[in-house]
């Protein structure tokens, strides 16, 4: 979903500047155009040029429904339903989810001793400069606690390997014209 018309927004709203990570408030009445409405936010450029990512809960500043992530599945295994759920991050800049961009580089679930599990998750990112690293590691880890049966979350942003484009699956790469 993007727009070629401009959205003027309806409050105030919180966003997260892409790719430096610096938080911003975007002003009521400003104008933003939608480039990307996936895993549960929005990613806008604004009138100034600068790309921003909105979560999904703030929605109805943009005039649409609050995004909400996209329901956990109720069945397979914990493990199953942590993969299910991983691949509804997204990379503000990039419409494809961070599993298939090969940005996910462990992911482990194991039983607590007290009941529930915990997911344990290495990630990074395709840039050791972007600043999204700590947006995308709130994303996960809130992600993987929507998961029935998650009841710890452990994300780390790891930087060896490096990553590079072999990392992505077909069906990234496919998306993405590159091949």
């Amino acid at each position: 979903m993007t727009t070629e018309q401009p959205i003027i927004l309806k409050r105030d709203c919180p966003a997260v500047m892409v790719p430096s990570g610096e938080p911003l408030s975007l002003q009521a009445g400003g104008k933003v155009w939608l480039t990307q409405a996936l895993g549960g936010g929005y990613t806008v450029m604004t009138d100034h040029g600068y790309t921003v990512r909105i979560d999904g809960r703030d929605g109805d500043a943009l005039g649409l429904s609050s995004a909400q992530s996209p329901a956990s599945a109720s069945s397979g295994s914990v493990q199953d339903r942590v993969w299910q759920q991983l691949r509804g991050c997204f990379d503000p800049e990039i419409p494809v989810n961070i599993v298939d961009l090969g940005l996910i580089y462990s992911c482990q679930v194991e039983p607590l001793p007290s009941g529930g599990h915990r997911a344990s998750v290495n990630f990074t990112l395709t840039a050791q400069g972007c600043g999204m690293g700590e947006f995308l590691k709130a994303d996960i880890r809130r992600k993987l606690l929507e998961v029935d049966g998650v009841r710890e979350a452990v994300v780390e942003l790891v930087w060896e390997p490096a990553w590079n484009q072999s990392r992505m699956s077909v069906e990234a790469k496919h998306q993405l014209g590159i091949e």
